[in-house]
């Protein structure tokens, strides 16, 4: 007996996502919406607009704006080579040198300066981790155009202002001046005498970012070093009387407004483009990744893009670390959830039923309609209907029974605890009872 070989059925291989690169399921993509609604309504209140840059750029941007030597442009970017025209590309690993680029390539600042504010993903090629993943998102804040202090004091307030709004505890503020960069120099010199001192105490990565980049060192987890960090010479006694002033103004701010603060001379940052103010919102609730919000001034990287000279200042929070954050600390519990949920008997009903729903969708009430799993099953029992509608969430179940609809009506009932007893509404006057449906719990 001959087998035909092509009628055999082979089950393709599942194909799943990149490693380190989620899905956001329901019902936790209403906990994303929900936070991204908080964030909108909160940088309208502080008059920032909305800015959208696309994911990929250049990579001479990074190279350019972040560093060489930093760890995200020599380990971490997802960089490739465009197949069209040879152009070297990168998925972006953080948005503020995006921001600084469309803002001088529209010259968005030739009438004054711009807030401006951004959510989105960001890639970076690492080891998955708990807050920590290959594709990330964020959520930014950028004064570009303002040189004062008062403006590092506002961008450190509204993030404040949006842990509160949250709910959010054990967050604290850590900042530190990184002065201007002849006083950076003057440490730096400091810095490398002082670690050349004591090389046999560096871990390899200190010794290799001894002459190319030592102030990152200060930032080391080595707990092997934190005894040699904490002598190491401080940044904040290189700093000038200008430098000093700006400082104390932002932290003058902070003490009127009621926003604790602690002051960290290890506090650097990880982009080579910040100066003076320099700041993280912590946490001990995340483990290792406790940073859930850091920025900072950064006065002269529009410039290094190749725009006209212009200071600006700015933030980034992690939201998968934030919304972490809120899960431990069940500060938000939702669920997306209908209003209301339509139970029909009969299928027969459908389009009188489904032409209500519109009606009630287009006065804003959020409705689900049930429809039968299983196909040629007609639409399923009364009991296994009100079973789902349960389920769903919803409020209310809008009944369109025989007796009912023979009447012009439907019955609206409660199914969760408080609401008042089943009603009868008519069809044709929808407009006047819709605002009936409102959350009872």
């Amino acid at each position: 007996m001959s087998i035909d070989k092509e009628r055999i059925s082979v089950k393709p291989e599942r194909i799943l996502a990149v490693k380190g690169m989620n899905d956001i399921l329901p019902p936790e993509s209403a906990q994303w919406e929900w936070f991204e609604n908080k964030i909108r309504s909160l940088m309208d209140r502080y008059a920032y607009r909305n800015i959208r840059t696309p994911i990929v750029e250049p990579s001479a941007l990074f190279i350019r704006g972040l560093g060489e030597v930093t760890d995200i442009v020599e380990k971490e970017m997802y960089s490739f080579e465009d197949k069209l025209n040879g152009e070297q590309l990168t998925l972006r690993p953080e948005s503020t040198a995006g921001v600084v680029r469309a803002v001088v390539e529209h010259s968005l600042l030739y009438d004054g300066g711009k807030r401006l504010y951004y959510m989105g993903p960001m890639y970076r090629h690492e080891r998955p981790q708990r807050g920590r993943y290959r594709q990330f998102h964020q959520i930014g804040a950028e004064a570009l155009g303002f040189p004062g202090a008062e403006m590092d004091a506002e961008l450190i307030l509204l993030a404040d202002a949006l842990w509160q709004e949250l709910g959010l505890k054990d967050v604290q503020l850590e900042i530190n001046s990184l002065g201007e960069p002849d006083e950076r120099k003057a440490h730096r010199a400091a810095l490398i005498a002082y670690l050349e001192g004591n090389v046999g105490l560096l871990d390899e990565e200190a010794k290799r970012r001894l002459y190319s980049n030592p102030l990152r060192i200060l930032d080391t987890k080595n707990p092997n070093m934190q005894a040699l960090v904490e002598n190491a010479p401080r940044l904040i006694d290189f700093l000038g009387e200008k430098s000093l002033a700006h400082f104390n103004s932002v932290k003058a701010i902070l003490d009127m407004n009621g926003v604790a603060w602690k002051f960290n001379p290890r506090l650097v940052r990880g982009m080579d483009y910040y100066n003076l103010t320099v700041f993280e919102f912590v946490t001990h609730q995340l483990g290792s990744q406790g940073t859930i919000c850091g920025g900072g001034r950064y006065d002269y990287l529009i410039e290094q893009i190749g725009g006209r000279p212009a200071p600006a200042v700015g933030w980034a929070l992690g939201v998968e670390r934030v919304l972490e954050l809120l899960k431990e600390q069940r500060s938000v519990q939702l669920q997306s959830a209908p209003v209301a949920y339509a139970i029909v008997p009969d299928a027969a009903a459908l389009p009188v039923a489904m032409a209500l729903l519109q009606k009630l969708r287009g006065l804003g009430v959020s409705v689900q309609m049930h429809s039968p799993a299983v196909r040629g099953e007609g639409m399923g029992s009364m009991k296994s209907q009100f079973k789902k509608a349960d389920a769903s969430g919803a409020q209310y179940a809008l009944v369109f029974g025989a007796d009912e609809l023979a009447r012009g009506g439907v019955i609206v009932k409660p199914l969760r605890d408080g609401g008042s007893q089943q009603v009868e509404h008519s069809i044709d006057h929808v407009a006047d009872w819709a605002g009936t449906l409102q959350s009872i719990t």
